[in-house]
């Protein structure tokens, strides 16, 4: 009965502010310690993985201080190149965009040689190689995309594109690249600068940069890349996610075949929200976040843009993400009141809250602190998004969206049509992993690290994969089988 009305609540802000007192463990004062207390619903199923390849050893540069960095392989991500070859990507932070060859990743191109001395990715959790993305016409332009992190203490010095936060350390550079021979093995060619972000920290810098997939030509979304600024570590005491003036804390648009940007180098599409806004930045198409983790297009149903949204306090959220939203970072946390004055906990929604015209996840979990550990610690919990399944090969799987915790490694899925903007929070099911015996196992015990630094894949099937930083191995879901719990 907690769970259904806490889920009930949750999407009904007038009704949270009445009950919160009886279903949540609020002070006095208004503070929710708990926002989410609920615990996440078992699914009847579990997910059969099959390991399809293992990659070497990569290190980061310089050598980290934070033992989080020290990893097997900082892989983050699986596609497949738009090219009809069938070819999987799979970029590494530290420096390598390799691609799967049989059962063997072969390096395509090394980005931490190619970009030089300035390349840095053994500071910050998600600093260095950070993404790629190939041009829907890459068969024919032989144009991909990354984005990489550089140190700003280098003897060349360069300048930001767009407003820099004070005191940047580190600049979050996206680069296009053109191959000559689209079809080789190894990339050789030329490349060119974009766009580059200044940030005030090592972490919440560029996460992710795509393409939308459901766009075709002569479509307004076509060709156009999507880049997930974070907010540089600064919403917690800033402003800076809601400026609309600066870069950071959002979600971009650009055209990297234009030239109307202010550096000349890519172009900003008339469609954008904010295009003609004094003192608004083109470039944003949505904005108010903290660290925009990982976002995909459903490529059935209505094409919708789902966001993973890393939260500060408790908050892990996903959000059907439009043009002009506001996720409200950092005056809001999930469906929350965020006070700058106060690390320990969440407030109610105001009654009048609907005049601020935030846009509030669909579905959401919480990563409130065990008794007894600084509430203004890391708890070592963060969302990592995935992407609605649409493939042919697991049927028990289509119209769900697959995600989970990069941490710990917890997969987890909600209903696609359960996810609705200003409806009650889709419910979010665990998923165990099914070994060979059939028996029940968590992608901890499956990577042998606590820490697994999961992500997710898919490719142009629509199929999906599972990937471990722990341990370097890709996973692909082949199957389900019924789960223990269910038996």
């Amino acid at each position: 009965m907690v769970v259904s009305m806490a889920k009930r609540i949750w999407g009904m802000p007038t009704v949270l502010v009445a009950l919160t007192s009886s279903l949540l463990a609020q002070s006095s004062t208004g503070a929710i310690h708990d926002p989410i207390p609920a615990g996440l619903a078992p699914a009847a199923f579990g997910l059969v993985l099959k390991e399809v390849v293992s990659f070497p050893s990569s290190e980061p540069v310089p050598p980290p201080v934070d033992q989080r960095l020290v990893r097997r392989a900082r892989i983050n991500y699986l596609g497949e190149i738009p090219d009809g070859t069938h070819r999987l990507y799979v970029p590494d932070l530290n420096g390598l965009l390799n691609v799967i060859q049989g059962r063997s990743p072969q390096v395509y191109v090394d980005v931490k040689t190619a970009v030089g001395a300035s390349f840095l990715s053994g500071r910050g959790l998600g600093s260095g190689f950070g993404f790629v993305a190939f041009h829907p016409q890459f068969r024919t332009n032989g144009k991909f995309y990354t984005v990489h992190t550089e140190a700003v203490d280098t003897p060349t010095v360069k300048v930001p594109d767009l407003t820099p936060q004070p005191k940047t350390i580190v600049h979050g550079v996206v680069t296009e690249w053109t191959a000559r021979t689209p079809s080789a093995k190894v990339f050789e060619g030329e490349r060119r600068e974009l766009l580059r972000i200044g940030f005030a920290s090592y972490v919440h810098g560029i996460q992710q940069i795509a393409f939308n997939p459901t766009a075709r030509p002569g479509d307004a979304d076509y060709g156009l890349l999507y880049i997930a600024v974070g907010d540089g570590g600064t919403g917690v005491s800033t402003n800076d996610p809601q400026n609309l003036a600066i870069p950071q804390g959002k979600l971009l648009r650009i055209d990297p075949q234009g030239i109307n940007s202010a550096n000349g180098k890519y172009g900003i599409p008339p469609a954008n929200p904010f295009v003609g806004n004094t003192g608004a930045l083109g470039e944003i198409y949505a904005y108010g976040m903290r660290d925009p983790h990982r976002f995909s297009w459903d490529p059935g149903g209505t094409h919708r843009l789902f966001l993973a949204h890393i939260g500060e306090r408790d908050i892990e959220a996903i959000y059907d993400v439009r043009a002009g939203d506001n996720l409200g970072w950092s005056e809001r946390e999930g469906p929350f009141v965020y006070n700058k004055a106060d690390r320990c906990d969440l407030y109610p929604l105001p009654a009048d809250d609907a005049k601020y015209g935030y846009t509030y996840p669909v579905a959401a979990y919480g990563h409130n602190p065990p008794a007894g550990y600084p509430c203004d610690a890391d708890v070592g919990h963060a969302v990592s998004g995935g992407f609605v399944y649409r493939g042919n090969a697991v049927q028990a799987l289509r119209g769900k969206y697959l995600f989970a915790d990069l941490v710990d490694g917890r997969l987890m899925y909600t209903e696609e049509s359960e996810m609705r903007r200003g409806q009650p929070l889709a419910t979010i099911h665990e998923l165990m992993v099914v070994d060979e015996s059939g028996r029940d196992v968590t992608m901890a015990t499956l990577v042998g690290d606590k820490r697994v630094d999961l992500r997710f894949g898919r490719d142009g099937a629509g199929e999906l994969y599972v990937l471990s930083k722990a341990n370097g191995k890709v996973w692909k879901v082949v199957g389900t089988r019924v789960s223990g719990a269910a038996r």
